[in-house]
């Protein structure tokens, strides 16, 4: 930097939301429904301590305390769990996206649509949001999806593949970054750090309640909410 400027760019720092929880991190299927023995705690987990206002010190209470404790809640559940039936169909979805992309000879490059991915998120879809450019990205979004059908990588080999790794990925972060957009309109007010600039103010009425997202086989998604449970602490405007 003492000889030329170097580039300053807006990062991620976590995820605001995740795998549904309840408060013994068991992951939620729906509002009335747990997973049976799948359980969630750290960053990837929603147990919702910190509501739409995740504090910068989040991972002590995510990560620390929820880690110790849901391991704790495992050991108590491990002897009444049951091993469900498995086939070589159940991992059929996983091993056709790894032979998809290893055998794919088409013309998009995995960095390229990344990096679109990620310039448009940040323009459309960043801290402050419109309905507008939210619908902007949504046909973004479709048409990135449609030419992730036709990448191609050079390494097909199936060891030590970071180029397949990192497409697998891209694919991931094409559906993760539809359930954000689609959260972000669905929710028309600002809560925490989700600033709609055309509904500025928080809806309790309309939107004090927890967002369930489902993303079928089609790539199309569907919203659910939950109620939230408040604690003792009355819920405040945030006015810093």
């Amino acid at each position: 930097m003492v000889k030329e400027p170097i580039l300053i760019s807006a990062t991620a720092h976590y995820s605001m939301g995740g795998i549904p929880t309840n408060i013994r991190g068991q992951v939620r299927k729906n509002r009335d429904e747990l997973v049976e023995g799948f359980y969630a705690a750290g960053e990837c987990a929603c147990v919702s301590v910190h509501g739409a206002n995740r504090l910068g010190a989040n991972s002590v209470l995510e990560a620390l305390f929820f880690g110790r404790h849901v391991g704790k809640e495992m050991v108590k559940d491990i002897d009444n769990l049951d091993f469900g039936e498995v086939s070589e169909a159940d991992a059929y979805n996983m091993v056709q996206e790894i032979n998809y992309i290893l055998r794919n000879n088409g013309i998009e490059s995995v960095s390229k649509i990344r990096d679109e991915l990620q310039e448009s998120m940040t323009e459309n879809a960043g801290v402050f949001r419109t309905e507008e450019t939210l619908k902007k990205q949504l046909e973004i979004l479709d048409s990135l999806r449609k030419r992730f059908k036709h990448i191609r990588i050079e390494d097909k080999s199936r060891l030590f593949n970071t180029e397949l790794q990192e497409a697998i990925e891209l694919g991931h972060m094409l559906d993760y970054a539809k359930f954000i957009v689609e959260g972000a309109l669905f929710r028309k007010e600002s809560r925490g750090s989700h600033y709609r600039e055309d509904y500025p103010k928080r809806d309790d009425e309309n939107f004090l309640k927890h967002t369930l997202a489902y993303m079928d086989k089609d790539g199309n998604i569907s919203i659910e909410t939950m109620d939230v449970t408040l604690g003792k602490f009355e819920v405040k405007e945030r006015v810093y």
